[in-house]
């Protein structure tokens, strides 16, 4: 006798691609007249408190060349650590900081930018305080599921020897590939998806 399917299956996956750039960033391909300007395009504004930075990168694949087609999406604290989330509970983050922003890299030379905050330091589940950080989301072509990454600050060294996730990564050389490089007011923060210097990306 055949067995009643009375529970959900999951969903197939599939790339993003090639057509995400269409999808989510019209204005980035020419395509005018959806929205005034692409989501997640402005995460700041002239009244956003905090130290202002500019995060770039590049996104490698396993040969080392830079992805062209990708799309990236980060998430971030504000500069006091809270987020601009119906479930921030601990207080009100700052209305000028929309703490979410989305990026495609650029069709000749690889680069995804942001222009952003320098964010505060949040709690981890256990209530200690993580070293402040920028979630980023990745897809392009050829990735079925979006990968998962952060990016920790090179000059917050002493915050990133405590930070608990940090803590966690088995193979202790492999952190090195979350930190982003700090100078002055930028900061450069390449992605590798495999490889060598493959980057560690979370499960989440």
């Amino acid at each position: 006798m055949t067995q009643p399917l009375t529970y959900f299956k999951e969903t197939p996956s599939q790339t993003a691609g090639p057509y995400v750039h269409i999808g989510l960033t019209p204005n980035f391909t020419e395509i005018k007249g959806i929205y005034d300007e692409d989501l997640g395009h402005n995460l700041v504004n002239d009244l956003t408190e905090g130290e202002r930075l500019t995060v770039k990168g590049r996104i490698f694949d396993g040969m080392g060349v830079p992805l062209k087609d990708a799309l990236v999406e980060i998430w971030q604290a504000d500069s006091k650590g809270l987020y601009n989330s119906p479930s921030e509970l601990r207080g009100q983050a700052d209305p000028n900081f929309t703490g979410w922003g989305r990026c495609p890299s650029h069709m000749e030379s690889g680069v995804f930018t942001f222009e952003t905050i320098k964010p505060g330091p949040v709690p981890f589940k256990d209530g200690r305080l993580m070293a402040p950080h920028i979630a980023f989301w990745i897809v392009a072509r050829g990735i079925n599921l979006g990968l998962h990454t952060r990016m920790y600050f090179s000059d917050e060294e002493a915050a990133n020897g405590d930070d608990p996730v940090l803590a966690h990564i088995e193979h202790r050389d492999r952190a090195s590939t979350l930190i982003g490089d700090r100078k002055g007011n930028k900061v450069t923060f390449d992605i590798h998806l495999q490889g060598d210097r493959e980057t560690v990306f979370f499960d989440l």
